[in-house]
């Protein structure tokens, strides 16, 4: 069957993210009409396609045991020079997402991986361009400020196009299956029979 390249994220929600990805955009960043804007729990990483059902039942349950919980980004900072980014900061609810992530990779389950370097919750807005972009995503974004609170995480795919695309919307919380239209309807008098 091959293999797929998926991802793990938190999306940032509107009006945030499209505003942060046009800026990354801006920032002469060529990745930022493939990459919705997220906060990273499970990295690029490629597995073997007839593991999805797997990876799909694991991330069901993580979901289903975690609990909504608050985030605030504010402000930027970079990694470099040990990496070519910059971000803006998590300053609320940075131990909920690393929490999250490692239940994502817990090494009993099908995402299990080593990341390169620590886990640290940010949102990319320049990954890889000239120095001076850099510095002018950073200095640009330096009073950015959103607040939200976290309800859940979804699966990526990225396609051969090196696009990201949604694949499930995991919400946190036990779910409850779908009831059918018709058993819904209760309050409708049964029609007629002829």
């Amino acid at each position: 069957m091959g293999t797929v390249t998926l991802g793990v994220s938190i999306a940032v929600p509107e009006p945030y993210g499209s505003f942060l990805q046009r800026k990354r955009a801006s920032f002469g960043d060529p990745a930022a009409h493939g990459i919705p804007t997220h906060i990273t729990l499970l990295p690029p990483t490629e597995v073997q396609a007839d593991a999805l059902p797997a990876i799909e039942r694991h991330l069901a349950g993580v979901a289903a045991s975690s609990r909504p919980f608050p985030l605030r980004l504010e402000g930027t900072d970079t990694f470099r020079p040990l990496s070519p980014v910059v971000f803006v900061k998590v300053t609320e609810g940075a131990a909920g997402c690393t929490a999250l992530q490692a239940r994502v990779r817990v090494a009993s389950g099908p995402c299990a991986r080593d990341l390169q370097f620590p886990y640290h919750p940010h949102v990319t807005v320049a990954h890889g361009i000239a120095d001076d972009a850099m510095d002018r995503a950073r200095a640009e974004l330096a009073d950015f400020s959103a607040t939200w609170t976290i309800a859940g995480f979804a699966l990526y795919q990225q396609g051969a196009d090196a696009v990201w695309r949604l694949e499930r919307e995991y919400p946190f919380g036990p779910q409850t299956p779908a009831v059918p239209r018709q058993a819904a309807d209760l309050s409708r008098p049964p029609a007629p029979s002829c």
